[in-house]
C-alpha cells in the first residue's frame, strides 16, 4: 500500500472542508470538487476511508466504509458529507458550526480474518465484529480513545453490531485492519 504524503494528508483533509462548505453555501450545493491534478497517485488508488468530526472535542459525525470502493479523494468526499449531513446519531450540520468543526480522516487497510479475539492489537487494529447480517465496526483509535481494554474493545464491537457484548465468547466472526489516522487538531507535520 503506498504512503501518504504530509502533503496528501494536508490536501485530503482541506477537500473534506470545502466539499462540506460547498454543501452549506446557497447556489454551490452540489458543485463537486475537481479531482486531485499533479498530486500523488495515492489520492487515485481505491481505499477505505472513514471521516469523522468533532466539535468543542465531541463527536459530531463519523461515516465511513471499510472497503476500497473509490478513489481517496473520491471516497474522502463522500464520507466527508455524509459524516456531516446523513449520520443517524446526529442533526446535520448548520454553516455556523462549520467553523468550530475539527474533521479527522482514518485511511484503511483491507480488512482481514482473523482466529480470534486473541489476534486483535489494541489501538494497532480496528475491528468488524459480525454474526449472520449484523455487523459492527470500530475504527483502531476508538479503544485508546475510551482507555478500553481487549475484552471491553471486543465487546463494544458485539454491541455496535446489534448483539449482546458478550456474543464474542459464543462465537462472531472478528475482522482486523489498520488505520493511517490525521486530522486538523492532529496536524500534519511539513514534510
Amino acid at each position: 500500500m503506498a504512503e501518504l504524503s504530509q502533503a496528501d494528508k494536508k490536501y485530503l483533509l482541506a477537500l473534506a472542508r470545502e466539499t462540506i462548505r460547498k454543501h452549506l453555501a446557497p447556489g454551490e450545493r452540489g458543485a463537486g470538487v475537481a479531482p486531485p491534478s499533479g498530486s500523488s497517485s495515492v489520492l487515485l488508488d481505491k481505499r477505505g476511508v472513514f471521516v469523522t468530526l468533532h466539535r468543542g472535542g465531541e463527536l459530531r459525525g463519523c461515516i465511513g466504509y471499510p472497503l476500497p470502493l473509490k478513489p481517496l479523494w473520491e471516497a474522502v468526499q463522500e464520507m466527508a458529507l455524509a459524516a456531516a449531513f446523513d449520520d443517524p446519531r446526529f442533526p446535520a450540520v448548520a454553516a455556523d458550526e462549520l467553523a468550530g468543526l475539527d474533521i479527522e480522516i482514518s485511511v484503511l487497510t483491507v480488512p482481514q480474518k482473523v482466529a480470534g479475539p486473541d489476534r486483535v492489537r489494541v489501538g494497532v487494529d480496528g475491528i468488524i465484529v459480525s454474526k449472520g447480517l449484523q455487523r459492527g465496526l470500530l475504527l483502531p483509535q476508538v479503544p485508546a480513545e475510551q482507555g478500553w481494554d481487549l475484552e471491553q474493545y471486543i465487546s463494544y464491537g458485539c454491541r455496535k453490531a446489534g448483539l449482546p457484548a458478550d456474543e464474542w465468547r459464543r462465537g462472531v466472526q472478528i475482522e482486523t485492519f489498520q488505520a493511517v489516522v490525521f486530522g486538523e487538531k492532529r496536524q500534519p507535520e511539513d514534510a
